[in-house]
């Protein structure tokens, strides 16, 4: 889902799952750490992890499969050396020498699955989305992701759907009493469209909300009231 800004309060005790990301999330996210257009290519080279070409103000980016796994703050080190930043360069190194067993592989990288959260429970919203929706089609699993500090006037990632593992992940912040189901029931909903579709880029475009997806969107039973609810409070 869209990144969003947010200033619910942070949960004690959250996850440490590392979100997972397909090419379209991590495209969006590098592009938006970056300020700048950004095209990537993920690779499973052995010898050259990360590269950038610039062309007509567009950044082509070959980048490994292991920072499919990366976190935000090697994310960030990632749109800092597209910008040129050479002080970026020992996170990247760092992150590299830490994940090198990854280099070459393309084997899904799993963690197991944390549903259960202190308010909410995940396979529950999910089998009920999924029974109203979806006819029980989506076989992806689904999990609370890592609770990690939320910087003032940064914005975060309140859902994911990653295709390469076929997991859902949902922010920690939502596993909130001030948080209505309905809301979290719509996040997961909009992932599980994400699941359902499948949208690629295409021509070098973003075809993440496509008109298409936009329409079945608006078929979530409670679509108006999550959306003023989400302008309200995020």
């Amino acid at each position: 889902m869209n990144s969003r800004k947010i200033t619910l309060p942070l949960l004690d005790g959250q996850l440490r799952l590392p979100f997972g990301r397909d090419l379209s999330s991590l495209n969006d996210r590098i592009a938006s750490l970056s300020g700048k257009g950004v095209t990537l290519t993920i690779t499973d080279n052995a010898t050259s992890m990360l590269s950038a070409a610039k062309k007509n103000g567009q950044f082509t980016v070959r980048i490994d499969r292991m920072f499919l796994h990366a976190e935000d703050d090697v994310l960030e080190a990632v749109a800092g050396f597209i910008a040129g930043k050479k002080e970026y360069g020992p996170v990247i190194r760092d992150f590299i020498k830490k994940n090198s067993q990854r280099i070459g592989s393309a084997t899904n990288m799993t963690a197991p699955l944390m549903p259960h959260g202190k308010v909410y429970i995940l396979t529950d919203i999910f089998e009920r989305v999924n029974r109203v929706y979806f006819e029980g089609r989506i076989t992806a699993g689904i999990t609370w992701g890592r609770k990690r500090p939320v910087k003032r006037g940064l914005r975060i990632t309140i859902g994911s759907y990653c295709s390469s593992s076929n997991i859902i992940r949902i922010h920690p912040l939502l596993d909130r009493r001030a948080v209505p189901l309905y809301f979290v029931e719509f996040v997961v909903y909009h992932e599980m469209l994400h699941a359902d579709l499948r949208f690629e880029p295409g021509n070098g475009r973003r075809r993440l909300h496509p008109r298409v997806f936009r329409l079945r969107e608006r078929q979530y039973a409670a679509y108006e009231q999550a959306i003023e609810w989400e302008k309200n409070n995020l």
